[in-house]
Parts: structure tokens; C-alpha cells; sequence
């Protein structure tokens, strides 16, 4: 009889010990299941997010190449308007540069017209072989040269004084041409310029023929 319930102890320790390890067992690859499924997740969630970071946005494309393009029209329609500027700011150099070299110029011959006359008469005078009547006539040349010469330099500054841009006098037989540089010539410009011109030449406003450049 104890024999016997030794044996049935004994059966029992030992189931005991194989359910124990079997439970363990089981415990244990629940745990590896678990851990390989977390991993698994893991590398998706990893792999997915690498996916989508390196994958450009069809829509961040568009948006960007509308930048670029709106920028590219910008800059070229900025570059248009600085060439016609540009342009603009050209012609109206070349104009003015133009008008320039005509009043100086034409001041520079009229006043080497002038020079030559006077070197003229000059040489008339000191000629020994002039007649008195000559050598008169050359001195009255002379005298009536060099008046002239300083009535149209204070005509002219006169002008200038009137906050016109630029003028140019010629005097002729019968007749006195003012050139203004100006764009638009009133007629009360008209008249204080034919005033002063009349008076410093000591000639008649109906001789004076007033333009603008």
C-alpha cells in the first residue's frame, strides 16, 4: 500500500514538472511571437515612412514648378521693362546730345566767323598801302564787329537767366535768328525774349524770328 502511493506521488511530481515546462514553453514562444510581430511592425511602419519621405508630392511638384515659372515670368518682365527704360533713357540722351552739339557748335562757328572777320579788317588797317578812306571803313568793321559780338553774349545770358535751357543768335543783314532750346515756346516767352534781343541789338522786334530746338 505505501508502495503504491509512492509510485502515484511520484506520477504526479513528474506530470506536475511537464505541465510547468510545457506552460513555460508556451509562454515563451508567445513572447517571441509578440516581439517578432512588434519588429515586424516596426520595419513596416520604418520602411513606409522612408517610402514617403523619399517619394516627392505630385501636388509640392506643381506647386514648386509654379514658383519657378512665376518667378522666371517675373524676372523676364522686369528685364522688359529695364530695356525699354533703358531704351527710353537712351533716346533721350542721344536727343539731348544732339541738341548740345548743335547750340555749341553753332555758337563756335559764329563766334570763328566773326574772329576771321576781325583778323580781316585787322589786316586792312595795318596795311600800309590802305588809303585813309579804307583803313576808316575797316576800324568802323572792327568797332561794329566787336559790338555785336558783346550784345549777343549779354542777349544770350539774359535769355539763359529766364531759365530757358539753352539760345543761340545769329545776326544777318536785315534780320536776327534766336534759336531756344526748349520743348514747348509761349508766347510770353516769345515777347520778354524779342524785348531783350531788341533791345541789347538795338534792332526791331519785326526782324527778330524767334524758334525753339
Amino acid at each position: 500500500m505505501k508502495v503504491l502511493k509512492r509510485n502515484q506521488l511520484i506520477i504526479l511530481v513528474v506530470s506536475l514538472m511537464l505541465i510547468t515546462a510545457g506552460y513555460l514553453n508556451f509562454t515563451a514562444n508567445q513572447e517571441n511571437i509578440q516581439t517578432s510581430t512588434i519588429a515586424s511592425r516596426n520595419d513596416t511602419t520604418i520602411g513606409d515612412a522612408q517610402l514617403v519621405s523619399t517619394i516627392p508630392n505630385e501636388n509640392e511638384e506643381n506647386i514648386v514648378e509654379n514658383i519657378l515659372n512665376e518667378e522666371t515670368n517675373a524676372n523676364q518682365s522686369n528685364n522688359l521693362e529695364i530695356q525699354e527704360q533703358l531704351s527710353v533713357s537712351s533716346t533721350i540722351d542721344e536727343k539731348n546730345n544732339q541738341e548740345d552739339y548743335y547750340f555749341t557748335t553753332s555758337r563756335l562757328e559764329r563766334n570763328t566767323m566773326y574772329s576771321e572777320l576781325l583778323e580781316t579788317y585787322q589786316e586792312i588797317y595795318n596795311n600800309t598801302n590802305a588809303t585813309a578812306e579804307q583803313k576808316s571803313e575797316a576800324l568802323a568793321k572792327i568797332s561794329n564787329i566787336n559790338n555785336t559780338k558783346n550784345a549777343i553774349m549779354i542777349a544770350e545770358n539774359l535769355i539763359i537767366a529766364k531759365e530757358f535751357e539753352d539760345v543761340v543768335i545769329f545776326v544777318n543783314e536785315g534780320s536776327v535768328s534766336v534759336i531756344i532750346k526748349t520743348e514747348e515756346l509761349k508766347e510770353e516767352h516769345v515777347a520778354q525774349i524779342q524785348n531783350i534781343v531788341s533791345r541789347e541789338l538795338n534792332v526791331g522786334a519785326e526782324i527778330i524770328h524767334i524758334s525753339n530746338k
